[in-house]
């Protein structure tokens, strides 16, 4: 209900859009004697609060900053003794605690808190006892003093020598990550990023080569065991060669491909061993497929890990190779393939290494040729393939700075699986 008629109060002045003052209610309860009614408050605060408009300016020793910028009015610029202007009409009557405000500067004129360009820890503390941030740096100094970060005139040597403050923290940065990958980094240095697995590696694809040799002279399900056990490292192996760990479905898909695959062979025998690995491979690749069609990630992401899956599940199957050859190949073709890395991992110049190595494939499988049956020449030529593959399989493990794992894990098991077509298609042509 607008009043109207006699009463009102005198319009605004001419020129001025007359609007009608609402009628407001009292506020029903008690009121703090200390502050006066004010009709256009309709809410207040009862509870403890901060001040939050009182924000002290702290200047470091011996340096004045800038003032407030320009344009600001001083602490009675809005508020001034005839209190606040109307924009729709002429100044209304000052409130009784303007006067109490006057004295208080509003928080938009103290919140300006100017730039500063130096930092000391000597310098005074504000009224509220705080500190104000230091500078950032671009680059982590090698030794920091103890005062490069407010943190007192001394620091421990622990601190000093380490290049961190007494918190525990370097010094910050605004450079990004400039962390570069250990490729890289030999790349920068003109090192080359194949680095071969080294000799613990090639001693333990030695041992796992003799149990294959050991196991294939016994019978095909002695030489089961350390052929599952390849089978496992190649899977696990492949995958963290490019780079995707932790991948546990891949892994095991892989391997469950190689484990269908021996079994196939089993069932199928020696005589059927090309339709039992091709077939296990095709249904495989197919099932990856599927798989990968199914997954929820993005088009590169599953193309990526499409290849790297149907790659480790086609290593993993054809190392059921050494299953599917003539025993007395199997024998000759992974001593051959021991002594070529065990050789290769010796500190000799490339292109040396590697044709003793070879040399040393081809007369570890002419010795065991000898012993084994198939003789000392086939042995010998079975060797020399079986060698070079290994050496495929070893580049293979070697490329892009690879990691400890790859080395323990491609490093082993790539060696002997890439000598298992070798070893089958050799045998079969020499039986």
């Amino acid at each position: 209900m607008w009043p109207t008629g006699a009463g009102h109060a005198p319009g605004p002045a001419a020129g001025h859009t007359q609007e009608p003052a609402p009628f407001v209610a009292p506020a029903p309860g008690p009121q703090d004697p200390h502050v006066p009614y004010d009709p256009s408050v309709t809410q207040t605060w009862e509870g403890q609060t901060w001040d939050t408009q009182y924000q002290p300016t702290i200047r470091p020793t011996g340096a004045t900053g800038p003032s407030a910028p320009a344009g600001h009015s001083g602490p009675t610029g809005p508020t001034g003794p005839t209190g606040p202007t109307s924009p729709n009409g002429p100044a209304q009557p000052a409130q009784p605690e303007a006067s109490a405000r006057e004295s208080v500067p509003p928080a938009a004129e103290t919140a300006y808190l100017p730039p500063y360009s130096a930092y000391s820890s000597a310098g005074p503390q504000g009224a509220t006892g705080s500190h104000p941030l230091p500078p950032e740096a671009p680059v982590a100094p090698a030794h920091v003093s103890g005062t490069a970060h407010g943190d007192g005139p001394a620091a421990t040597g622990a601190a000093a020598t380490s290049g961190l403050d007494t918190s525990g923290y370097s010094a910050p940065t605004t450079l990004g990550n400039s962390r570069v990958t250990d490729a890289q980094r030999a790349r920068a240095e003109g090192r080359s990023p194949i680095i071969p697995p080294g000799i613990q590696p090639a001693g333990l694809t030695a041992v796992l080569g003799l149990l294959l040799a050991l196991g294939a002279a016994i019978g095909s399900y002695a030489l089961l065991v350390p052929l599952v056990l390849l089978q496992a490292v190649t899977a696990a192996g492949w995958f963290r060669l490019n780079g995707m760990w932790p991948a546990r479905q891949g892994i095991a898909l892989a391997f469950a491909g190689g484990i269908v695959a021996d079994v196939a062979l089993l069932a199928a025998g020696r005589e059927n061993a090309p339709a039992a690995v091709l077939g296990t491979l095709g249904v495989w690749v197919l099932l990856t497929v599927v798989l990968q069609l199914r997954s929820h990630a993005d088009a590169d992401e599953r193309m990526y890990g499409l290849m790297a899956t149907t790659a480790s599940a086609a290593l993993t199957v054809l190392a059921a190779g050494h299953l599917a050859a003539v025993p007395d190949a199997v024998t000759a073709g992974t001593v051959a393939v021991a002594a070529a890395v065990l050789v290769r991992a010796l500190p000799l110049p490339g292109p040396a290494s590697v044709a003793v190595a070879l040399l040393a494939g081809a007369g570890a499988g002419a010795v065991a040729g000898t012993l084994a049956g198939p003789g000392g020449t086939h042995g010998a030529l079975l060797g020399l393939a079986a060698g070079g593959c290994a050496l495929i399989g070893l580049r293979a493990a070697s490329y892009d700075y690879p990691s400890q794992f790859v080395h323990m894990t491609a490093g082993v098991a790539l060696p002997l699986t890439a000598a298992a077509p070798a070893v089958y298609l050799i045998g079969r042509m020499l039986a």
